[in-house]
């Protein structure tokens, strides 16, 4: 029995809603840009969407080498 053909994701590039905090507003397709650690204060994350990361030529942490 064949089994029916599935389209692949060819982008294979993560998504997720969330708050760009480039352009201080909600929007899909956010990724990790910047990680701030926890030393005596609370620690954080900043997230941008493709605009934002085109706009201000922002690598993903996930693709940095």
């Amino acid at each position: 029995m064949a089994e029916p053909a599935q389209a692949a994701d060819i982008t294979n590039t993560p998504t997720g809603y969330g708050w760009c905090a480039w352009h201080q507003g909600h929007a899909q397709g956010v990724r990790l840009i910047q990680m701030h650690e926890q030393g005596s204060g609370p620690g954080g994350n900043c997230f941008a969407c493709r605009p934002c990361r085109e706009a201000y030529d922002l690598a993903p942490l996930a693709d940095r080498p």
